[in-house]
C-alpha cells in the first residue's frame, strides 16, 4: 500500500472515530466541511459558510490585490489588531463549499465574525456524545456541573468554591448529566478583548456588540444601548430580506430546477426511443446498412451530448443559485430562531451583506420563463436520402428540424415592386412544419428573375445565407416591365412561387427648388428663372406672385410641377412652353 493510501485510510479512520458514536453520526452542523472534524474556533466567511479558523488559514490565495483606504478604515473601525503594513493588500480565497470569491481581513481569519451558533452545536454535541468536558475555571479537572448564570463548566472542587463565594452562592448550578438529557443549553457571547465579560451592549456608531468594559473605555464617547433595545430593529432587516425577497426566489429556483431535471429525463427518454427506431430500421439491411445505422447512432449521440450539455449548464447555474440562496436563508433563519441577541448582532454585519448581495443579484429566473429543451424536435426520417455507404445507396437521417416548403415565408416589398436601376431586396425565411424558423442555414436556395415579355432579359440575383434559417436576396433590374420571380429550396418552389414583380421606370429627380416664386426664392434676383410659364415686368426673367402665368401655388423651379412628391417633367413638356407663356400641344 502506498504512503498516500495509508494517509487517506488514517484520515478516514480518524473521521469515523470522531464523528460516529454508538453507530450514530453526529450533528453535521457541528462538523467543519473542510477538516471533517468538530469546529475549532469557527469563523463565518462573507458567503455565510462556516469553517475552522485554521482551515481558513490553510486555503490557497485565489488573488492578492491592493487594499483601498476605505477598506482600511472599516477594518480600523471594527477593532482589528492588524499592524500597519506599508503595502496593504487584500487576500481573496475560494470558499470550499460554494467556490465564491471571498476576501480575508488583513488581520487574517481572526478578523472574521465568530459563528457562536456553531460553538453551541459543538458543545451540545459534546454533551450528547458523552465527550469529556474540562473545567472552565481551573482547566484541570473534568467538569461535573455547570453554572447557568455564569455559563461555565465546573469541576467538583471549583463547584464547591463557586457555592462558597458570596457573589455566586445564589447561582443555579446544574449537573452535566442533567444537561445532557435536555439537549439544549445557553452559552454567553464573551468579549475577545475582555475574557469573561459578556457582550450585553451595542455601540451604534461602531455597529458592534461590546461589553461593559469596552463601553467604559474604548467606546466611552459613543452611544451604547442594551442589545435587547436594538435587536428588534436589526433582526427585522434580516427577516425582511429573507421573507420578502429571498424566500420567494428560493421557491422559484427550486421549481425551475425541477423543470430542468424533468426535461433532462424527457430528453434521455426521447433519445432512447429514437435510437430504438433507428435500430429497428437497420436490422433489415445488410452490412452496408448496419454501418449506416452506426453512423446514425453517432449523430444521435452528438445531438444528445450537445443538448445534454446545454441542460447541464442550465442545471448547474440554477443549482449554484439555489445553493447560495438556500444556504444563506437557512443560516439567517437559524440565526434568528436559535441565536441570542448578542449572537444575532455579532453575525449581523456579514449576514446582511450576504443577504443584500443575493437579493440584488440579477439572476432570478421565473419558472414560467424557463423552457429547457426536452428533445421533442429530434426525429428520425427513414425515407430521406442519405447518400451511399460502402457503395450502396441508403436512406434515413437524424435531424432536429426540417424545412417545410409550405411554411416558408418571404418578407420585404422588393418581391412585388421594383425600380429601374435601383437595388431591390427581400428575405426568404425557411420554416419547419410547426412554422418555426430554422435555426441553421445551408439549404440550397435558387432565385431566378426573368422578364415575362422578353424571355432573354434576366436579372442577376445574389443570395446570402444568414446562417439562421433566413436568406437575403438582392437584385438590380436594368429595364422596366413585369418579371417572374422563382424562389426554390432544394429544387422545389416555395408556397406562392413564381411571384410577379413590377419594375417601374427610373425616377426623374427634380434639379430645382420647390418654391412659391423665383422672386422670393432668389431674393429678388432678375436673372432667376423658373420652369413655370409665369413672367414679371421690369426685366425679371422668372415668375412672381400675382403676375401673369404664375400657377397660384408652390411649384418646382426646374419643371413647374405643383406636386412636391413627384417626378421632374420631361424636356418635351418644358419645350412645349413658349417664351411668351403659351403652351403648345405635344405628345408626352
Amino acid at each position: 500500500m502506498s504512503e498516500s493510501e495509508q494517509t487517506e485510510n488514517a484520515d478516514r479512520s480518524t473521521f469515523t472515530s470522531e464523528h460516529e458514536q454508538n453507530g450514530a453520526l453526529v450533528n453535521p452542523r457541528a462538523v467543519c466541511n473542510a477538516c471533517k472534524r468538530l469546529y475549532r474556533d469557527p469563523k463565518i466567511l462573507p458567503c455565510l459558510h462556516t469553517f475552522c479558523s485554521d482551515c481558513i488559514a490553510q486555503l490557497e490565495p485565489f488573488s492578492v490585490s491592493p487594499r483601498s483606504r476605505r477598506d482600511g478604515a472599516e477594518d480600523g473601525r471594527s477593532g482589528g489588531a492588524a499592524e500597519a503594513d506599508p503595502v496593504a493588500v487584500t487576500v481573496t480565497v475560494l470558499c470550499p463549499d460554494c467556490d465564491s470569491e471571498v476576501d480575508i481581513p488583513p488581520s487574517g481569519p481572526a478578523g472574521l465574525s465568530t459563528d457562536h451558533l456553531a460553538l453551541d452545536e459543538v458543545f451540545l454535541e459534546t454533551l450528547v456524545t458523552n465527550g469529556p468536558l474540562g473545567c472552565d475555571l481551573c482547566g484541570d479537572g473534568g467538569a461535573e456541573s455547570r453554572c447557568e448564570v455564569c455559563s461555565v463548566n465546573l469541576c467538583e472542587f471549583c463547584c464547591q468554591a463557586h457555592r462558597r463565594q458570596k457573589r455566586t452562592a445564589s447561582h443555579s448550578v446544574q449537573g452535566v448529566e442533567e444537561l445532557r438529557s435536555r439537549g439544549r443549553l445557553c452559552r454567553p457571547v464573551l468579549c475577545f478583548l475582555h475574557p469573561g465579560q459578556e457582550l450585553r451592549l451595542f455601540c451604534q456608531p461602531c455597529d458592534l456588540p461590546v461589553c461593559l468594559e469596552c463601553a467604559a473605555t474604548l467606546h466611552r464617547d459613543h452611544r451604547c444601548c442594551p442589545t435587547r433595545d436594538v435587536i428588534e430593529r436589526h433582526g427585522d432587516r434580516i427577516r425582511e430580506l429573507v421573507s420578502a425577497r429571498l424566500r420567494p426566489r428560493l421557491e422559484r429556483l427550486e421549481e425551475s430546477l425541477q423543470k430542468v431535471e424533468v426535461s433532462q429525463d424527457a430528453l434521455q427518454a426521447r433519445v432512447e426511443a429514437t435510437a430504438n427506431e433507428v435500430r429497428a430500421f437497420a436490422r433489415d439491411y445488410a452490412s452496408a446498412v448496419e454501418a449506416h445505422c452506426l453512423s446514425l447512432l453517432h449523430r444521435l449521440e452528438e445531438l444528445r451530448v450537445q443538448r445534454r450539455n446545454q441542460l447541464h449548464l442550465q442545471r448547474a447555474q440554477l443549482q449554484q443559485a439555489l445553493l447560495d440562496v438556500r444556504g444563506s436563508v437557512e443560516f439567517a433563519e437559524r440565526l434568528l430562531s436559535c441565536g441570542s441577541d448578542a449572537e444575532i448582532l455579532s453575525a449581523k454585519g456579514v449576514t446582511l451583506r450576504r443577504l443584500t448581495s443575493l437579493a440584488e443579484s440579477s439572476y432570478d429566473p421565473h419558472p414560467a420563463t424557463v423552457a429547457p429543451d426536452d428533445g421533442s424536435s429530434i426525429c428520425f426520417m427513414p425515407r430521406e436520402p442519405a447518400g451511399e455507404v460502402e457503395g450502396y445507396p441508403v436512406v434515413g437521417v437524424i435531424n432536429s428540424k426540417t424545412v417545410d416548403l409550405s411554411k416558408c415565408t418571404i418578407e420585404g416589398e422588393g418581391l412585388q415592386r421594383g425600380r429601374e436601376g435601383q437595388q431591390g431586396r427581400f428575405t426568404l425565411v425557411c420554416r419547419d412544419s410547426a412554422g418555426e424558423q430554422m435555426a441553421r442555414g445551408g439549404e440550397q436556395v435558387l432565385v431566378s428573375v426573368v422578364n415575362k415579355e422578353k424571355k432573354n432579359c434576366t436579372v442577376e440575383t445574389t443570395v446570402v445565407d444568414n446562417d439562421n434559417g433566413s436568406y437575403s436576396v438582392s437584385y438590380t433590374p436594368e429595364e422596366s416591365g413585369t418579371y417572374s420571380v422563382w424562389v426554390c429550396v432544394k429544387a422545389q418552389h416555395v408556397k406562392g412561387s413564381p411571384f410577379i414583380l413590377n419594375v417601374k421606370r427610373k425616377l426623374r429627380r427634380h434639379s430645382g427648388t420647390f418654391h412659391c416664386c423665383s422672386f422670393c426664392s432668389s431674393g429678388g434676383a432678375k436673372e432667376a428663372r423658373c420652369g413655370c410659364p409665369g413672367t414679371m415686368p421690369g426685366g425679371f426673367k422668372g415668375c412672381g406672385h400675382g403676375h401673369k402665368g404664375h400657377p397660384g401655388k408652390p411649384h418646382w423651379s426646374c419643371c413647374g410641377s405643383t406636386v412636391e412628391q413627384s417626378e421632374c417633367l420631361p424636356r418635351s413638356v418644358l419645350a412645349a412652353v413658349s417664351p411668351h407663356g403659351h403652351l403648345r400641344t405635344v405628345e408626352l
